[in-house]
């Protein structure tokens, strides 16, 4: 496989463009849904303005001109606007237009901000715009760990990610109709009826109580409208699988779709996971191996001081959805490949210490996720992983 070219990485963490506190207009914004706080450091004015404005990009974007104007009317030659404001309900989409109109817009990783400890502190929109002020300052002068900016995607990135986040909750509502038809049918005394089955609806009539009885007129009802939900999400699901596997023989063989094919070619992963992978982490412009882990939440947290030294276990503070899916393959990865160098590796940690193999799936599922990263980005095939052949 033709190794990818490298593209230029974005240090989230810290600016990488030198600021210039006399030519460049800061603003920050405190975001809610019914109104907007917008804080701004204006060069040559002395005042730092705070406006509240409606819900409305194009009000923002003319509260930034009026400070822009203000300042060139004192002498200041501004270059450079830069908003940032908390990822949320808002924060995506108003990123992207910004950007469309000249504006250099970033979105901060809200749990990134370091925040007062006090047990009872106050808390207002016009404090948070002068905490966000400060952490932003920080990351516009290069200063590391101020706060980390949310990598911003495109509409078409964002978009890609619907089908296997949609498949993921119409997969649990059917979890939950499935238990709750079961659990219908143990209050009744019903035992060993599947709902599941396709003629599940027209044996519901014939079905009797241990007492002789026929399943009473409102349970019926409530029933059978479970039934015809089920059967809805199924349909549903199914849709969106033949969706995907359509739009992946179609797409070109480039960029993520030649990576969900590549993935899908290693036995043990399907086209499901393989998807759900590349849209939420392999395609991402990670810094390194360490970049990926600590996204997935892979990572260990310790807790360490003077002689203390204890693990407080996982993370969790990267993308759920890829530490469950990876956690799951890590099990399904011992099934499918006991010959691949992972497989052995977990086997000899734990073949002496079976008490151990639940912290160890863990190591295992990050030891995976970064193989595979450097198999869709370096196209390395991990030592001893049978591959199926290319169709």
């Amino acid at each position: 496989m033709r190794k990818p070219q490298q593209r230029d990485l974005n240090d989230l963490s810290r600016s990488l463009t030198a600021l210039d506190m006399d030519a460049t207009l800061i603003a920050v914004v405190e975001m809610s849904q019914s109104s907007w706080l917008v804080a701004g450091i204006v060069p040559s004015v002395e005042r730092q303005p705070l406006k509240k404005l409606t819900t409305d990009e194009r009000a923002l974007l003319g509260l930034l001109q009026r400070w822009r104007r203000e300042a060139e009317s004192r002498g200041a030659q501004i270059t450079r606007i830069a908003v940032a404001f908390e990822a949320g309900h808002d924060g995506l989409w108003l990123a992207r237009w910004l950007r469309a109109h000249g504006i250099e817009a970033h979105v901060i990783h809200a749990a990134s901000v370091a925040v007062s400890r006090q047990h009872r502190r106050a808390k207002t929109d016009r404090l948070d715009t002068e905490l966000l002020k400060r952490a932003f300052l920080g990351w516009l002068r290069g200063e590391r760990e101020h706060c980390n900016m949310v990598a911003v995607p495109t509409l078409a990135e964002e978009d890609a990610k619907r089908p296997s986040r949609e498949r993921e909750n119409l997969v649990g509502e059917q979890t939950r109709l499935v238990n709750r038809l079961k659990a219908a049918f143990v209050r009744l005394g019903i035992r060993g009826f599947n709902p599941k089955l396709k003629a599940a609806v027209e044996r519901l009539d014939a079905l009797r109580t241990p007492e002789g009885e026929p399943i009473p007129p409102n349970m019926l009802a409530e029933l059978k409208r479970d039934m015809e939900r089920q059967r809805i999400v199924k349909q549903q699901i199914a849709q969106i699988e033949r969706t995907r596997l359509d739009r992946l023989a179609d797409a070109a063989a480039e960029g993520p779709n030649a990576m969900v094919r590549l993935l899908a070619r290693v036995i043990g992963i399907g086209v499901e996971t393989a998807d759900m992978l590349v849209r939420e982490v392999l395609s991402r412009n990670m810094r390194d191996r360490r970049a990926v882990a600590r996204y997935a939440g892979l990572t260990g947290s310790p807790d360490e001081s003077g002689a203390k030294r204890r693990e407080k276990g996982l993370a969790r503070s990267g993308n759920a959805r890829v530490r469950r899916g990876m956690i799951q393959l890590a099990w399904r990865f011992l099934m499918f490949q006991k010959d691949s160098a992972l497989a052995q590796w977990f086997r000899g940690r734990t073949e002496s210490a079976h008490g151990t193999r639940k912290t160890m799936i863990v190591a295992l599922a990050r030891k995976l996720l970064i193989a595979l990263w450097r198999l869709v980005r370096e196209g390395v095939v991990p030592d001893g992983v049978a591959l199926r052949p290319v169709q």
